[in-house]
């Protein structure tokens, strides 16, 4: 498999189907495109039809979209359980990583993702403070159906977890103060040693953009 992705150090979407790649240990090579630069489209249109990264190919199949990856690898993976087996859980996960995946729009103007910690104290709109407490809503009532199963929003890590992932960066980045419960979730997401190689990456890359 060959994974087409952008600068880790913004690109949010791409983390997502990486993260899925990395933790659990799947073969695959990366392709990095850096974004926003002259030519920048027309090498990611050599990999993908949508123009936009990121783009997983697997031998003849090509998927692009964050969501759309995840939801090929579950199915081509099925032994990883990347959605939870149990029916009403499952629901759920798709439910809220479909809401991440087509909303929050003033969260990601106000606190785009940079893995560099921008400067503090920076006004959040009433619309950005909306949808922060939204996302930790959803954290805490999946911890809390999750009990002591693991860490991660339905116990072991999966796909809402990847789909989550850009958001654990950007309240830590951006110093958002969390309760208990969704502190700890955050903590145990930036622990994952394939979140630590992606950071670890993303703050060494050469590219800088200015929002």
């Amino acid at each position: 498999m060959r994974l087409v992705i952008g600068n880790k150090r913004y690109s949010s979407w791409s983390l997502r189907p990486w993260l899925a790649l990395a933790h659990h240990g799947l073969p695959f090579e990366e392709i990095l495109i850096p974004l926003y630069r002259d030519g920048s489209k027309e090498a990611i249109l050599r990999h993908s039809p949508s123009g936009k990264v990121p783009t997983l190919i697997d031998g003849g199949t090509t998927v692009w979209d964050s969501l759309a990856i995840l939801e090929y690898l579950a199915e081509r993976f099925p032994d990883l359980a990347l959605w939870p087996r149990d029916a009403a859980r499952r629901a759920l996960a798709r439910s809220i990583a479909a809401e991440i995946h087509s909303g929050f729009t003033a969260l990601r103007n106000e606190l785009p993702m940079d893995l560099a910690p921008p400067t503090p104290g920076q006004a959040r709109s009433a619309a950005a403070e909306a949808d922060i407490a939204r996302v930790t809503a959803i954290w805490r009532q999946c911890r809390e159906a999750a009990g002591a199963e693991g860490p991660f929003l339905f116990g072991a890590f999966g796909a809402a977890d990847c789909m989550y992932a850009p958001v654990v960066i950007r309240l830590d980045r951006y110093r958002v103060p969390l309760d208990p419960a969704c502190r700890a979730y955050a903590d145990a997401v930036l622990g994952l040693p394939a979140m630590r190689r992606w950071v670890e990456a993303g703050l060494a890359e050469p590219w800088v953009l200015t929002f």
